[in-house]
């Protein structure tokens, strides 16, 4: 799997599924054990507007990515690349009546 958009993408399908109907946005995690570049998520309700993805800058070697204002994932790397909001994948939520 390559690290292009459309590979993570491809990747979305393998997020694990919440037990509970949330109905704000969730930080998830996309793992490529082929290209070693993970991809965050922020999945959101479908029907929702998307959130808007912000990230802070805590220190040299943290960063926090917040949707709408709201933190929802924290990220360390010693290699002090920073995270752009356009390196944050959103996903829509597709939430089935019972």
């Amino acid at each position: 799997m390559t690290s292009t958009p459309h590979g993570r993408i491809g990747q979305a399908q393998y997020m694990p599924v919440s037990a509970h109907s949330a109905q704000e946005p969730e930080g998830a995690l996309l793992q490529d054990a082929e290209d070693a570049a993970d991809t965050i998520a922020v999945v959101y309700t479908k029907g929702q507007t998307p959130p808007e993805i912000t990230i802070s800058h805590v220190s040299e070697t943290l960063q926090m990515v917040l949707a709408d204002g709201v933190a929802v994932a924290i990220v360390a790397s010693h290699y002090g690349a920073r995270l752009k909001p356009q390196d944050v994948l959103l996903v829509e939520r597709f939430v089935s009546g019972n």
